[in-house]
């Protein structure tokens, strides 16, 4: 597992880029949209209507209040989420970023079971709200974006576009036992890796960042006990950085950053490189030839419909 060290100069790429970052009126993505701005990108600010204060007091405090629209847009409902890009290529003339980070948790254990007045158990709302939101919402915008990021013209390393997922150390570990956080969160690291195929064939990057412990409003129940705990945690800022680097870097395809304090480590390429060590060569071996048979003819062969 090797540690990132992304060159400061990539941030010269972002000028006049147009950058989509859901659920940015505050937290991470407030943070990712002020470097994006910083570095002058123009930049769309996709939250739910009752963050709207809240985005025009972020755009008001950018360095380029002038290049920062406010839509409001629920992730799940896709006309809305239509509408979002619609709306940013009327105003700026085209989508060249975009970042899937919006994202909530549940506030109880949705495992546990409650019944309701006459003894019977009810379904987790809250659960389904968590899936709905961290997952769909994120499918919803990683699809758009490969549609409207397919229409530009390729850069000169034949780019035609970059989607970041915000995904989390939950994706990949998942411990907590909060476990429509944790599996929503798995599914976002299903699509970075299910969306390559596609992506590479629209010259269309597709890379993720999964943060550790960040202080933030869905991590307001820990208060001031992580830090009391001398464990180091992120800033909204260390991993707005990292979003924004995983987006501009050419390079990068297919890759997860996972970012914790100072440490900002490789998933995915790390991942495929231990699968022996993981699995055994002779199942890896397997594994890889099907994988290879797969790609030769055309794609995983899909079901009829079942309705």
């Amino acid at each position: 597992m090797h540690q990132l060290d992304p060159s400061p100069s990539l941030l010269e790429n972002i000028q006049g880029q147009t950058v989509i970052i859901t659920g940015s009126a505050r937290g991470i993505g407030a943070a990712t949209a002020a470097v994006f701005n910083q570095h002058g990108a123009n930049v769309v600010i996709a939250d739910l209507p009752h963050l709207g204060d809240s985005a025009e007091a972020l755009i008001k405090s950018l360095e380029h209040p002038e290049k920062a629209i406010f839509i409001s847009t629920n992730i799940i409902e896709w006309k809305q989420m239509v509408h979002l890009f619609e709306e940013t290529i009327t105003k700026f003339g085209k989508v060249d970023i975009v970042v899937a980070n919006a994202g909530i948790m549940e506030s109880n254990m949705v495992l546990d079971v409650q019944l309701d007045q006459e003894g019977k158990p009810m379904e987790s709302t809250e659960a389904i709200k968590v899936l709905d939101v961290n997952l769909k919402g994120t499918f919803n915008t990683l699809r758009l974006g490969l549609h409207y990021l397919s229409k530009n013209t390729p850069s000169q390393g034949g780019s035609r576009g970059s989607i970041t997922l915000v995904a989390s150390t939950s994706g990949y570990f998942g411990t907590t036992g909060n476990a429509a956080y944790v599996a929503s969160k798995h599914g976002v690291v299903g699509l970075l890796r299910s969306s390559q195929q596609k992506a590479k064939s629209l010259s269309i990057r597709v890379n993720s960042v999964a943060p550790c412990f960040t202080p933030t409003f869905i991590t307001a129940g820990f208060g001031n006990s992580v830090a009391e705990a001398g464990i180091e945690s992120n800033t909204p800022e260390n991993v707005g950085l990292a979003i924004v680097y995983a987006s501009v870097d050419e390079a990068r395809r297919g890759t997860c950053c996972l970012v914790a304090g100072k440490y900002l480590r490789e998933l995915e390429d790390t991942r495929r490189g231990f699968m022996s060590d993981w699995l055994g060569q002779d199942l890896t071996d397997m594994l890889t030839q099907f994988g290879q048979f797969l790609t030769n003819t055309g794609g995983y062969r899909l079901p009829p419909s079942s309705e």
